[in-house]
């Protein structure tokens, strides 16, 4: 019997290229059973890679896999599931027209006897069985594209756990998560752990790595730099093995100018938002705090036109706004980073230099043809600004990891030049260096007299980076405070914390 120490996976000097990228290069990693071992890394360093391998979406081009004490070459993801592997990717990937039973059964439908007719009945009681026992209150019934982000997360963790595999990877599980989410995949992942489930563990939230974690292994550019027990490390200690440098503030804000009034909303109401009022002036930035499915994110949608609401006002320089649609909010000076990238953000199978220059391509090439010289001069620009690391610019954005898709996105709509930038969870699944250039850019962004509205789940994020921060709570902004609150210790995470949660402050 092999002991709780001997590996249950292990990784002998791996290596990956795709093209002139070498994306992996002789790497070796292992995972303790029953343990959480935490994989760190920038993105780009390789993390995601390893784990495609693992599963069989890729093949190394060397290398040598170990699953339970045998030598084993994995072909496919039902081949890794048959072996006991299972992972929770971080672009959420569902059948959007299937049913949140269909997609946790999907490839392992129930039956009647050894007919091929499906039993549905009995797949939605299983379903709402795993539903029940995470506590978790969705209609197994549901369409998975009537679901939040935040939902359809929770339905992937599901899926994987309800596999009975032996390993799982969990990459960046959390993103889309509120406290309250979080915590209950913290208690799932403790009942695996006793139940000698091993996990490999990817985030960029340090803070969820010293909580659940029992080891943590760091990659940096494609290499295995070291691993660590959770205990012999600090944070920074990790941010310097993942990085190679010290970072010294992750959250640079400076004070700035607070000029005119740039944008304004007066009562507005929609779909999952209430009677909204809130104004943010030029070099101001506007933190909404709250937890997922509150209304941040849904009031933003309405804001750039995305979504309609149902009544109340808009007003963008002073000016009422009406009938808005993003090609109008974007003439005008606004930009929406979204918080679903994938589906609202890029084109995944067109090139990254025309992703960058879409938005502003209308203004900065108004004529029939494009100049492409002066085009992929301004995207090498940008992107060179916020470090984007890809093979090419050629190379479609689907080649991209997470974080650098998420760049991406955000050197398309710094093209645009616009007066108010929406950041909608701007940092979801980006690294500890991407973090602290992206909060550089937004100072220099307020600097320069822009208008920021940051919503973020994050609240080290919002309180660290925020003029002002509204806390919503079902629909409602039911609490405002102040930078000062912050810094004078008036202001806690555990007060904002409360106040999303309901708690009305009294005088």
């Amino acid at each position: 019997m092999m002991s709780s120490d001997s590996p249950i996976l292990r990784m002998s000097g791996v290596s990956k290229a795709f093209g002139g990228t070498q994306a992996l290069d002789d790497v070796s990693f292992e995972v303790r059973r029953g343990e959480v071992h935490a994989l760190l890394g920038e993105n780009g360093a390789g993390k995601s890679t390893l784990m495609k391998i693992i599963i069989g979406l890729y093949r190394a081009d060397a290398g040598k896999m170990t699953f339970d004490g045998k030598d084993i070459e994995v072909r496919s993801p039902a081949e890794a599931l048959s072996v006991g592997i299972s992972m929770i990717h971080q672009e959420l990937n569902p059948e959007p027209y299937l049913t949140v039973a269909e997609n946790i059964f999907l490839k392992r439908e129930h039956t009647y006897g050894k007919s091929p007719f499906l039993n549905k009945n009995l797949t939605n009681q299983h379903t709402q069985e795993i539903l029940d026992s995470f506590d978790f209150k969705v209609n197994p019934k549901s369409e998975m594209h009537t679901l939040t982000v935040a939902q359809m997360q929770m339905i992937e963790i599901i899926r994987a756990v309800s596999c009975n595999a032996r390993l799982i990877i969990m990459d960046e599980p959390t993103s889309s998560l509120d406290v309250e989410e979080t915590n209950r995949l913290f208690r799932t992942i403790k009942d695996l752990k006793a139940k000698g489930v091993s996990i490999i563990y990817i985030s960029h939230r340090m803070e969820e790595i010293f909580q659940i974690c029992d080891r943590v292994s760091v990659f940096r550019d494609g290499r295995y730099i070291a691993t660590r027990d959770i205990d012999d490390v600090t944070r920074d200690d990790l941010i310097l093995l993942m990085v190679g440098r010290q970072l010294t503030n992750i959250y640079p804000k400076v004070t700035v100018p607070i000029g005119d009034e740039i944008f304004r909303v007066q009562g507005l109401c929609g779909k999952g938002f209430q009677d909204i009022s809130f104004s943010v002036r030029a070099g101001e930035i506007l933190g909404f705090s709250g937890l997922v499915g509150s209304g941040r994110s849904e009031t933003m949608r309405a804001v750039f036109g995305l979504d309609k609401y149902t009544s109340g006002k808009i007003y963008f320089k002073g000016k009422e706004l009406k009938k808005m649609k993003p090609r109008n909010a974007i003439k005008m000076g606004m930009s929406m980073v979204t918080e679903d990238r994938k589906l609202y953000g890029l084109m995944l199978n067109r090139p990254i230099f025309e992703n960058i220059s879409l938005a502003s391509l209308p203004e900065r090439e108004p004529g029939v043809l494009i100049n492409r010289k002066r085009e992929q001069r301004v995207v090498e620009e940008v992107s060179k600004n916020l470090t984007v690391k890809a093979s090419n610019l050629e190379a479609d954005a689907f080649s991209l990891s997470g974080g650098n898709q998420q760049k991406v996105v955000l050197c398309k709509w710094i093209l645009t030049e616009p007066r108010l930038l929406i950041l909608d969870e701007p940092t979801r699944g980006v690294d500890v260096g991407a973090k602290a250039e992206i909060h550089r850019l937004m100072c220099e962004f307020a600097e320069k007299g822009m208008a920021i509205l940051l919503i973020s789940s994050e609240l080290p994020e919002v309180m660290g980076m925020s003029d002002r921060i509204l806390v919503y709570h079902e629909g409602r902004i039911n609490h405002e405070l102040t930078r000062n609150d912050i810094l004078s210790g008036k202001e806690t995470q555990e007060t904002i914390l409360n106040y999303a949660f309901g708690e009305v402050k009294t005088a």
